[in-house]
């Protein structure tokens, strides 16, 4: 190690690079590493590793580097050990340094569906084990969705490959305006699509698929096609349809193929699954004690659908507790995540200069603590940094403002978009 006094000469521009590159690749998952490595290693020294033994060179290269720092006693570049490990292995031939903006190039690749910029199909199984493992332990429900393009080959006769392309361009825009904050949007193959849904009972689930599909089937009639084209879904939610990734994948495919086979017509007003407290909650509601107020026409209405006299008792119980059940999952449904003494915090300006405690979470929105309530516009841009979620862009529209004993303020804000 350099003795006291010794100065030590400033790494340059390039060395700068690969000490960052060092700290980012770190951070990578693992599958996710192992892709972008082996681009990495085509790109700087032309040689094609496999990608099941990319993170061991790596994990070489990084040994080699402290190594011979020890060794020489002075900083090392990563350049230089790149070259010292992939020489012994006779893999180097022509080292060349990458751009930074390629290697950003490289990373996002290496996640990411170059069509539709959606996540792909490796990070699906990987995100999908991980949520499954966060519902899991926290108790909370996941909902799996797939998603079939229908029509989409005969687009591509009819209409070419360009316009399927933009047919495929159009379900990511769809899906990127219609999906909380907190969701996650896959291409998995040619026509197939994934969502999670993280904290989405299976109502929700099923009511957001539909939004998609309508929203959907309405943009895409500006494309003025002679081809019917639309989106089928299927829909599993842990826990109730299960506790395994494998199980529930199993079953979203299910369904989904059996509202595609269903008919067509079917299919426009049959949701893929009508989730089993609804069934339960629209049966008991006929028969449900009309609320003071409501108008005699709408109670004789009901009454006449109400079942026949005799399971009057049982019915009513029916009623209770689907009443129950509705007012429980609206509760967890509003219900706040607390994020108290975790890292999680919100950034409120461009420059990253104005940031603000993020106190929790829920479907709607998020309470902020900042130090001056009045500097917190009534409608804002954010980032939320928190650590159940990846960096998520949001639009915030102050909704209340209240002292804290602390002397600052909590800020509670509703997501906009």
């Amino acid at each position: 190690m350099p003795q006291p006094g010794e100065s030590q000469p400033q790494p340059s521009a390039e060395d700068s690079f690969l000490d960052l590159l060092v700290e980012t690749v770190h951070g990578l998952e693992e599958q996710v590493r192992a892709a972008f490595l082996r681009q990495f290693f085509r790109m700087i020294a032309q040689v094609d590793i496999a990608e099941s033994e990319t993170n061991e060179y790596w994990e070489q290269i990084l040994q080699r580097r402290r190594e011979m720092a020890e060794s020489l006693h002075k900083r090392v570049s990563l350049n230089t050990a790149l070259v010292d490990v992939l020489g012994e292995s006779s893999l180097l031939r022509v080292p060349i340094l990458i751009e930074y903006e390629d290697f950003k190039k490289l990373q996002i690749n290496a996640a990411t569906d170059a069509l539709t910029g959606l996540y792909n199909r490796r990070l699906f199984d990987e995100s999908c084990e991980k949520e499954m493992n966060r519902a899991k332990r926290y108790g909370q429900h996941l909902g799996i969705v797939l998603l079939d393009l229908h029509k989409l080959k005969e687009v591509n006769d009819r209409e070419g490959h360009m316009q399927g392309d933009r047919v495929l361009q159009l379900v990511a825009t769809t899906l990127r305006r219609s999906l909380r904050a907190s969701d996650f949007a896959f291409r998995i193959g040619g026509d197939e699509f994934a969502l999670l849904l993280p904290q989405a009972d299976p109502e929700q689930a099923v009511n957001l698929c539909r939004r998609v599909r309508a929203r959907y089937e309405a943009e895409i009639r500006t494309m003025k096609l002679d081809i019917g084209v639309t989106l089928d879904f299927g829909v599993a939610v842990h826990p109730e349809d299960g506790d395994h990734k494998e199980t529930l994948i199993a079953l979203a495919d299910k369904r989904l193929y059996d509202l595609k086979h269903s008919g067509r017509a079917a299919a426009r007003t049959v949701p893929a699954v009508e989730p089993q407290p609804a069934r339960e909650a629209a049966a008991a509601a006929a028969a449900a004690p009309e609320p003071p107020g409501r108008p005699p026409q709408e109670a004789a209405g009901r009454q006449a659908a109400a079942p026949a006299a005799g399971a009057g008792a049982a019915t009513e119980r029916q009623a209770k507790r689907a009443e129950r059940e509705a007012g429980a999952r609206e509760q967890r449904k509003w219900e706040r995540v607390s994020l108290t003494g975790t890292k999680a915090y919100a950034v409120l300006s461009d420059d990253g200069q104005k940031t603000a405690k993020v106190i929790d979470l829920s479907y709607g929105g998020v309470g902020l603590q900042v130090e001056d309530a009045a500097a917190v516009g009534e409608q804002f841009n954010a980032i939320l940094h928190v650590p159940i979620l990846p960096p998520v862009r949001v639009v915030l529209r102050k909704a209340y403002t209240q002292a804290l004993d602390s002397g600052r303020f909590r800020v509670g804000c509703a997501f906009v978009s």
